[in-house]
């Protein structure tokens, strides 16, 4: 599927690419509703529906994945809460030897997140993950999340690619149809982000569950 000879660049996402989705599910379905109801003497069904209003109002934007919002929001220290579960945060199937092959072939790693930087040194502290990459950014390095083409220009600015010879891989549709304005040429989704969940529909880029699907032979 992949023409690993056409590509000197690899952009990769981190949650439900690298990581398994399912430590941000059970932590904004789970955990924090109860820790939430606990701190408020609510049920946590009402803690549940207070956070999926608000959650659902801000989806995409830069505000829905920054951590610094939603503690002031909760009142809470969500970094702190979220190392609380730091057992159910894990790499992917196949994902640490996928990195280590793209290293081995001399192609540029960057992890492009949106991810808040309090989240995503929390993630690396767990995975090392990083020990494989030549970048790592997060959309609130630039006040943008990879959703708007700004994302997209400061990257270029900040570590210049070419996106006729880039590879991207997210499992966000939306983020690789904005990745797909800019230019990029090869769009892989991950279709199974959670690892706890059913895989999800095919999307019109290449599809695949794990790493494996897309291994570069050396």
């Amino acid at each position: 599927m992949i023409n690993w000879s056409s590509i000197d660049t690899v952009l990769l996402d981190m949650d439900g690419t690298l990581l398994d989705q399912h430590f941000d599910n059970y932590f904004w379905t789970e955990h924090l509703p109860l820790r939430y109801a606990e701190a408020n003497n609510i049920t946590e069904e009402e803690a549940r529906n207070y956070l999926d209003k608000h959650i659902h109002n801000q989806v995409g934007s830069l505000q829905w994945y920054c951590l610094d919002h939603w503690s002031t929001l909760v009142d809470m220290d969500i970094p702190a809460l979220k190392r609380e579960v730091l057992h159910k945060i894990r790499t992917r199937p196949h994902a640490t030897r996928f990195l280590e092959q793209l290293q081995q072939l001399g192609k540029k790693l960057i992890l492009i997140t949106n991810s808040h930087r309090a989240g995503l040194d929390i993630k690396l502290e767990v995975t090392e993950i990083d020990r494989y990459l030549d970048l790592v950014i997060s959309s609130h390095d630039y006040q943008s999340p990879k959703e708007e083409q700004a994302f997209w220009t400061q990257l270029q600015e900040q570590e210049p690619f070419d996106p006729a010879r880039t590879l991207f891989i997210d499992d966000t549709p939306r983020i690789l149809e904005s990745a797909e304005r800019f230019g990029v040429r090869h769009l892989v989704c991950i279709t199974l982000p959670d690892l706890n969940m059913p895989a999800r529909e095919p999307s019109r880029f290449i599809n695949v569950e794990h790493f494996d699907e897309i291994m570069p032979t050396k």
